[in-house]
């Protein structure tokens, strides 16, 4: 019985529950104890110290600036009811001018974060950098999701319209962010690019690092299980599927027992492959263009251009007619 306690379990009252203040909990008392924790942790782990005096980007601050930025890309879709075309320019400056702002504010708290021995005007110089460098290359970005987006609408015959495709498929809204988080991760805001794709991740199931590099025309269908780790390189017109791995075969580490960070350990996928669904891939192996992947194979090693790979599969033995006990179909000749 759902709640129901073992016999051996003594029972739990509201009155043997001491009070604290008239309280069920001593908040005085738990506030202090987990001050220590966290004094025991930075004491720790001395080497990844928290610099907590500068603050940190904040996740619900920049799950609101990307749904900005996506409405500023595509207003009449993404954007709010009220925008049309006669305002569909001034919505999209005044939405920019807010978001861009927000969104440097952010990157700053990264940067005040990570450059601790930084001057103030060091990091605006930095900031200001990777800000003005991002905000210039929204036009080319929303010119790579338009051929996202007609890349599924042509992969998928459930697909109605490209409407339909950016308005319902999780996987557009997963490549929308990550084409915008890895433009953060080249020019330097590697947590704040991070920040963003984890906020698609939690929306679709689809896990792209920032750090992944990817061609044009890509187009993930279903798309929920997909991992793509951060040293990945994706060529153009590649489609993947549902519950497909693109992950490290291995985790060196260093001599005091820490991940070796920065390492090439993630697959190459070159132009127009397919791999479906439940494909793992790991290591730094490539898949060469043209090449199809099968559902549910394991792959540890590289890949001719244009090879057809799939797993292993139970073949059926067909039973002669006089086999076939009396009123059984004859699948054999029903060629099945």
């Amino acid at each position: 019985m759902k709640g129901a306690l073992r016999m051996d379990q003594p029972s739990i009252e509201d009155d043997d529950v001491p009070l604290v203040d008239g309280q069920y909990w001593d908040i005085a008392g738990i506030t202090a104890d987990l001050a220590v924790a966290r004094a025991d942790w930075r004491t720790a782990h001395r080497r990844h110290a928290e610099h907590g005096a500068a603050g940190f980007p904040s996740r619900a601050v920049l799950e609101k600036i990307v749904g900005a930025l996506c409405g500023a890309l595509f207003p009449l879709r993404l954007g709010p009811s009220f925008v049309r075309a006669h305002n569909e320019a001034a919505f999209v400056a005044e939405t920019l001018q807010t978001a861009l702002g927000r969104l440097y504010g952010q990157i700053r708290r990264e940067l005040l974060y990570s450059m601790v021995e930084a001057t103030s005007d060091e990091v605006e110089r930095v900031a200001a950098r990777i800000i003005g460098g991002f905000a210039a290359d929204l036009p080319r970005l929303r010119r790579i999701l338009d051929e996202d987006v007609e890349a599924a609408y042509r992969g998928d015959p459930a697909a109605r319209s490209v409407d339909e495709v950016l308005l319902c498929y999780p996987s557009v809204v997963a490549i929308i962010h990550h084409r915008l988080a890895h433009r953060l991760y080249e020019l330097g805001a590697p947590i704040v690019a991070r920040i963003v794709a984890e906020i698609a991740h939690s929306a679709t199931g689809i896990d792209i690092h920032p750090g992944a590099t990817i061609g044009r025309s890509f187009f993930i269908d279903h798309g929920s299980g997909v991992v793509i780790g951060e040293t990945t390189i994706i060529g153009e017109r590649v489609r993947l599927y549902q519950a497909v791995t693109l992950g490290a075969r291995s985790f060196p580490s260093d001599g005091v027992g820490s991940l070796k960070k920065g390492l090439l350990r993630h697959p190459i996928v070159e132009d127009d492959v397919v791999i479906y669904a439940g494909a793992t891939i790991l290591g730094r192996v490539t898949i060469g263009q043209g090449a199809v992947i099968g559902g549910n194979v394991w792959l540890t090693e590289s890949v001719p251009a244009g090879s057809i790979i799939h797993a292993a599969s139970a073949e059926r033995e067909r039973a002669c007619e006089d086999q076939l006990p009396s009123g059984h179909v004859n699948l054999a000749a029903a060629e099945i």
